[in-house]
C-alpha cells in the first residue's frame, strides 16, 4: 500500500492503535501531573483517565483479544502480531495505571488534605467519623447488602461489569456447621461510591468517606461468629462492544434493546484488585473469569478511581478549579430577543461561524426555538448522535412535532452508550408524531446537520446548520467545535438530499457542495492532497493542514507520505490515536505531527488545501478513519466566505500552532514531548478565551 521506498530491515510504516491511544492519555495525564493546574482540575484529569482506560479495555482490549483468538500469528500493519501487541499494550497500560495512583496517593490527595478537603481512611478516622460511618453502614448499607459464601450450593454470583465487589476471607464454622473460606459481597449500584460526612462530625467542610472503605471496616458484622482474615476490593471489566446480526433483524430499536442487556455481563477482559489482596484470592478471581496475571491490575486508590470526580462537582472552592468562562453569543443571536424572521433574514444575508466552547452553543439552539415557533417553518430535519438524557434541543424538537411540524429525526441507536439514551428519545418522538428513522443498518449516521425549510413568498427556502460536534449543550461547553448556520442554497439542497437517503430508498444523487461517506468523502480528500503533490512538483507553493481526533486510514496516510516527498508542507494536529509516522527521514520530512491536551476537548475536524491560493477548507463529523470514511454516514462541507476561512485558518491552525503550553511534538516512534516554549508563553486556549469571552466583548464595546 505505501509507496514510500522502506527496506525490509526498516520500521513499519504505521504505529500501533492502541499504544497511541494510550499515549494520549499519557498526556491527558500529564495535565493533572502540572502544578500549574488548579487542584480539583487535577483530581478531574486523573478520573478522565480512569474513565478512557475503562473505555479502551472494554472496546480495544476485547477487539485485540479477539484478533488474539481468530489470527494469532497474522502481523497487523504495524508489523506486529496480536500476541506482540496485547504484551506490548497491557505494560504500556500497566505503567500508565501505576503512574496515575502513584499520583494520586502520593501528591493530590495530600494536596487536597492541605487545601482542607479530606477522604478519610478508615485508619485516620476520628472517633466521631468512626462511631458516624458505624451508623451509616448499620442504618442505609447493611440491609442492602447480601453477601455470598462460597460451595457448591451457592457459585460464583454474575458480576455486573465495572461494578464495586468484594471477596472476604473467611475462618470458623457457621450456623450450619460449615466451614467457611470465601465469600463474594457485592455493592449495589443504588449506594453512592463516595459520601461525604456532616461538616459538624468531619470538622470541615469538605470531608468525604469512600463507600468501599465503609464496607471493609464492617464487613465482620455481616459474618457474625465467623473471623474476617482480610476483606479486599475488586471489579472486573467486560467487553462492551454490542453485536446485532443486520441480516436477521426486523426492528433495529427492539434488537439493540435486547442487546443492551447483556452488555454488562460480556467476557471479562481485565480485573483490578487491591493493592494487598493475598496472591491466592488474585489467583482465585483470575480463574473464575478466565484472566490471566497480566489482565490483574493492582492500585493502591480506589478501583475506580473515576468515581472521586464527585470531589470536582460538589466542593465548592473555585480557587481549586478553572476560572469561569463565559462563552460570547454572534450576532444576529446576540441582540436582545430578535424574531424569528430577523435571524433568517440575518442568515440569508451571510453565513455564521461558531467555535464552541469559546462562543455559546445557544444560537444553535435558538435556532431551532425559532423554528420550532414560526409559523412559516414548515418542517424540521435533524440527525441525532449523542444528545444527552436531558436534553434542550430534544425538547424542541418534540414541540415542534406537537405544534405540526414536519419533523423528521435520524436517531443513531448504535451510538457507543448512549444507546440507551437514544431510543428513549425514539419513543418520545414517535408519541408525538415525528418521523424517527435508524439510518441505515450497517453504517452508523455520525453526520451532524439540522435543516429548517421555511415558506418564504409562496416557495420553500432552506436553511441549516451543520457541525463537527454532537448536538449536546453539555459537551459544547468542553469541546471545542466549529458550527455553520447557512442558507447557500447548494449546501442546503445537498443537506435535504442526504436526509432523504437516509430516510427513504433509491439511488445516490450528486452533492454540489457536501463530501458524504461512504461515497465521496474519502476520494475527494485523496484528490484534494494529490492536487497539493501537483503543484508542488509544478513549483507551485503547495501547503496541507488538517485537525481531527484520529487518523489511522492508510490510503490517506499514505497519500501524505507521498506529499511530503513532493515537498509539500503538511502541518497535522491530531489529538489521539495516529498511525502516521511524522519526521522519518525519506519517508515523511516535511510533516509536523502535534497533539494539543488543555482546559477543552479538542474535538473540531478542518482540513485545509492551499490549492495555489484558491484555499478549499472542509469542516467535517468525520476523523480520517476506516471506519468514517467506510463505514459510517458522515458529511464534510466547505467553508465558502472568506471573511470566514480566515477565521477558520487562525483559530485552528495558526493559533494552535504557536502553542508553547499545551502543545506535544509526536515523535517518529510514536513517543512525544512537550513543544519548548521560544520566547513568551503562549496557550491556545486561553488565547482563544480571551478572544471570544463575553465579558472581553461587553468592555470592548464603544
Amino acid at each position: 500500500m505505501v509507496s514510500s521506498a522502506t527496506s525490509e530491515s526498516s520500521p513499519p510504516v504505521l504505529l500501533n492503535r492502541e499504544l497511541s491511544v494510550l499515549k494520549f492519555n499519557e498526556r491527558v495525564l500529564a495535565m493533572a501531573e502540572r502544578d500549574a493546574t488548579p487542584l480539583l482540575e487535577r483530581l478531574r484529569y486523573l478520573c478522565i483517565v480512569s474513565s478512557n482506560l475503562d473505555e479502551f479495555f472494554e472496546i480495544r482490549i476485547s477487539s485485540l483479544k479477539e484478533q488474539q483468538r481468530q489470527s494469532p500469528v497474522l502481523a497487523g500493519v504495524d508489523g506486529r502480531t496480536p500476541d506482540q501487541a496485547f504484551d506490548e499494550v497491557q505494560r504500556a497500560a500497566h505503567a500508565l495505571t501505576m503512574r496515575q495512583n502513584t499520583l494520586l496517593i502520593n501528591e493530590v490527595l495530600p494536596a487536597l488534605h492541605q487545601a482542607g478537603v479530606e477522604v478519610f481512611e478508615p485508619a485516620t478516622w476520628p472517633d466521631a467519623v468512626q462511631q458516624w460511618a458505624k451508623d451509616y453502614f448499620q442504618d442505609d448499607i447493611s440491609p442492602l447488602l447480601t453477601p455470598v459464601g462460597l460451595d457448591p450450593a451457592r457459585p460464583f454470583p454474575r458480576v455486573y461489569n465495572k461494578s464495586l465487589n468484594f471477596i472476604v476471607s473467611l475462618s470458623g464454622p457457621d450456623a450450619f456447621g460449615r466451614s467457611a473460606n470465601i465469600a463474594i459481597l457485592q455493592a449495589p449500584r443504588s449506594l453512592p461510591r463516595v459520601v461525604q460526612v456532616p461538616p459538624d462530625i468531619a470538622g470541615m467542610a469538605h470531608g468525604y468517606v469512600m463507600l468501599s472503605a465503609i464496607i471493609t471496616a464492617f464487613v465482620g458484622e455481616l459474618f457474625p461468629g465467623l473471623q474476617v482474615l482480610g476483606c479486599y476490593r475488586w471489579r472486573v471489566t467486560r467487553n462492551s462492544d454490542l453485536f446485532v446480526d443486520e441480516e436477521e433483524i426486523t426492528n433495529l430499536r427492539q434488537a439493540l434493546q435486547g442487546e443492551l442487556s447483556q452488555r454488562n455481563f460480556g467476557a471479562a477482559v481485565r480485573l483490578e484488585t487491591d493493592q494487598s489482596m493475598p496472591e491466592d484470592l488474585a489467583l482465585f478471581l483470575q480463574d473464575e473469569f478466565l484472566l490471566q496475571p497480566r489482565d490483574t491490575y493492582r492500585v493502591a486508590g480506589p478501583v475506580n478511581l473515576a468515581r472521586l470526580e464527585h470531589l470536582c462537582k460538589t466542593v465548592k472552592r473555585p480557587e481549586l478549579l478553572f476560572p469561569p468562562y463565559y462563552p460570547s453569543s454572534i450576532a444576529p443571536f446576540d441582540e436582545s430577543s430578535p424574531t424569528s424572521a430577523e435571524v433568517f433574514a440575518a442568515l440569508r444575508e451571510r453565513d455564521v461561524l461558531l467555535h464552541h466552547p469559546y462562543q455559546s452553543f445557544q444560537p444553535v439552539l435558538e435556532f431551532l426555538r425559532m423554528a420550532a415557533r414560526d409559523p412559516a417553518v414548515v418542517a424540521i430535519k435533524q440527525t441525532i448522535y449523542r444528545t444527552g438524557e436531558d436534553s434542550e434541543l430534544m425538547q424542541l424538537l418534540l414541540a415542534a412535532a406537537r405544534a405540526g411540524k414536519e419533523v423528521t429525526v435520524i436517531v443513531e441507536l448504535m451510538a457507543r452508550f448512549d444507546e440507551q439514551t437514544n431510543i428513549n428519545w425514539a419513543a418520545e418522538l414517535e408519541e408525538v408524531g415525528a418521523h424517527v428513522s435508524y439510518g441505515v443498518v450497517g453504517h452508523k449516521t455520525h453526520a451532524k446537520m439540522a435543516l429548517v425549510l421555511r415558506r418564504e413568498d409562496g416557495r420553500i427556502r432552506r436553511y441549516g446548520h451543520l457541525g463537527t460536534g454532537n448536538y449536546h449543550s453539555g459537551t459544547a461547553r468542553l469541546y471545542t467545535d466549529f458550527g455553520l448556520l447557512t442558507a447557500d442554497a447548494d449546501i442546503c439542497q445537498d443537506m435535504d438530499k442526504v436526509f432523504s437517503l437516509l430516510t427513504g430508498l433509491g439511488a445516490r444523487r450528486p452533492l454540489k457542495r457536501l463530501l458524504q461517506s461512504p461515497f465521496t468523502l474519502h476520494g475527494a480528500m485523496l484528490a484534494l492532497v494529490r492536487n497539493e503533490i501537483d503543484h508542488a512538483k509544478q513549483g507551485r507553493p503547495a501547503r496541507i493542514m488538517a485537525k481531527m481526533n484520529s487518523l489511522l486510514e492508510p490510503g490517506i496516510i499514505d497519500a501524505l507520505y507521498q506529499a511530503s516527498q513532493a515537498g509539500v508542507r503538511v502541518d497535522l494536529i491530531v489529538r489521539g490515536a495516529c498511525a502516521l509516522r511524522a519526521g522519518v527521514p525519506g519517508l515523511s520530512d516535511n510533516i509536523r505531527l502535534r497533539s494539543i491536551v488543555g482546559r477543552f476537548l479538542e474535538h473540531s475536524r478542518v482540513f485545509y488545501f492551499h490549492d495555489d491560493g484558491n484555499e478549499q477548507i472542509y469542516l467535517s463529523s468525520a476523523d480520517w478513519m476506516d471506519r468514517n470514511f467506510f463505514r459510517r454516514v458522515e458529511i464534510a462541507f466547505p467553508v465558502l466566505d472568506k471573511r470566514l476561512k480566515k477565521r477558520v485558518v487562525d483559530e485552528a491552525f495558526r493559533i494552535p500552532l504557536r502553542d508553547n503550553q499545551l502543545a506535544w511534538r509526536i515523535l517518529p516512534d510514536g513517543d512525544h514531548v512537550r513543544v519548548k516554549a521560544r520566547g513568551q508563553p503562549f496557550n491556545a486556549h486561553e488565547h482563544l478565551m480571551t478572544m471570544y469571552s463575553a465579558t472581553t466583548r461587553k468592555r470592548r464595546k464603544p
